[in-house]
């Protein structure tokens, strides 16, 4: 039997390291242990029977064919409705793509744009998918660190050191996975006008947890804050996260026309269209009554207050407070160096995420998964009193450190 050997696309890029922990989980459990996973960046709220309800009447409609490969109509509609109301974006229908999931939307927007080594800047902490879309689709990740001590964002000055001749894009990420920081918009205008001397860089932006907000300033937008953007941005959005969809697989993008042909050209030959009964379900989500969202960002946002609050009572970690999404990005700096009761030195945040793992029973992701160590991620899309006992696991780890 001839051996299979994969492509060198496929060879470069690594499996999505929160995918590959959230399986170790399943894996332990299934074997019986007991483990608080703080792995999975899923709602655990139900979808909203409103939206359910639109799904089943759209089958028993008889709407199960397929769609345009941009999408419905109706779905276009509530997406433009969407990006007018709230973030104060005008498109038209025309400029909306919409695919399985905000991820396929960014992977196949770089198929649309990036080849033979075109660079695109990526700010670190990032997603964790980020990099190897790049790679996959044979571009040149530029990855700038930005440290705690500015608040994980990049600065004006990071970026305009970043961009050369050959940069495509710049990725932003607002509210952030893993950090859950969000740029304000001074913040916003002072890279746009960095990004306004280069006009050959383009914007991606990726913006599917900007409902999951806590600042006290509003959800913004670089195309909001910098208008003139929109003739290079794409804005990535969905209704995983926000409406509690992740298993739907509906995501979208809104940009200018080119791109957005582009894009289509390429869906249109790798999945024809998203699920038309996930389509009306998604524009149900967007046009309807939004109370559903608002209660489950109350219960992110107590959550985020009892998981900060826990964490930095812990000797040794540390994390900052998030504007919006679901995760904490803590410092697991003290606990470098120390000693475990079996004998075994934590010298990374990875030797420590599988520490709290092996004695703890507890399972997050390691900071350098995200491009920035030493630290780890947790997802607070769990209840209070999972997000409690896992703190109480993690303290005794902790404190038996030596």
């Amino acid at each position: 039997m001839t051996p299979f050997h994969p492509a060198k696309r496929v060879s470069d890029i690594k499996i999505s390291p929160t995918t590959a922990a959230a399986q170790k989980v399943r894996e332990l459990q299934a074997a019986g242990r007991d483990i608080l996973n703080l792995t999975i960046g899923e709602p655990d709220f139900d979808t909203p029977t409103s939206i359910k309800d639109a799904a089943i009447a759209a089958i028993q409609a008889g709407d199960t064919k397929y769609t345009s490969v941009n999408g419905t109509v109706a779905l276009r509609k509530a997406i433009q409705h969407d990006f007018s109301g709230r973030l104060g974006i005008t498109c038209g229908l025309d400029q909306i793509c919409v695919g399985g999931g905000a991820k396929q939307i960014l992977f196949v927007a770089l198929m649309a744009s990036v080849e033979n080594g075109g660079e695109v800047i990526i700010p670190a902490p990032y997603w964790v998918s980020y990099p190897d879309m790049v790679v996959a689709n044979g571009g040149t990740p530029v990855i700038v660190t930005c440290p705690e001590t500015q608040d994980f964002k990049i600065t004006p000055e990071q970026l305009e050191a970043a961009i050369t001749p050959n940069t495509r894009w710049f990725i932003m990420n607002s509210p952030s996975n893993p950090t859950g920081v969000a740029y304000t918009p001074p913040e916003l205008q002072a890279l746009g006008a960095v990004l306004a001397r280069h006009p050959h860089v383009w914007v991606l932006c990726d913006e599917i947890y900007d409902r999951i907000w806590f600042a006290d300033f509003a959800a913004t937008s670089i195309v909001s804050a910098c208008p003139k953007l929109a003739e290079r941005a794409l804005m990535v959005n969905g209704v995983s996260k926000s409406h509690a969809m992740t298993g739907w697989r509906i995501g979208y993008g809104v940009g200018p026309l080119p791109l957005i042909n582009a894009i289509n050209k390429l869906q249109s030959q790798m999945a024809s269209c998203p699920a038309s009964m996930s389509q009306a379900a998604a524009a149900v989500a967007l046009t309807g009554d939004q109370g559903s969202v608002a209660e489950q960002v109350a219960a992110y946002r107590h959550r985020r207050d009892r998981a900060v609050a826990r964490i930095n009572a812990i000797p040794g970690l540390s994390c900052r407070q998030p504007e919006g999404a679901f995760y904490l990005y803590a410092s697991c700096a003290g606990a470098i160096g120390k000693t475990t009761p079996a004998g075994k030195v934590i010298a990374n945040d990875l030797d420590f995420v599988l520490y709290l793992l092996d004695e703890a029973g507890v399972a997050a992701v390691h900071g350098a998964a995200y491009g920035l160590e030493p630290y780890f991620r947790i997802s607070t899309a769990t209840s209070v009193e999972i997000i409690d006992a896992a703190c109480d696991r993690i303290d005794a780890a902790c404190r038996a450190l030596a």
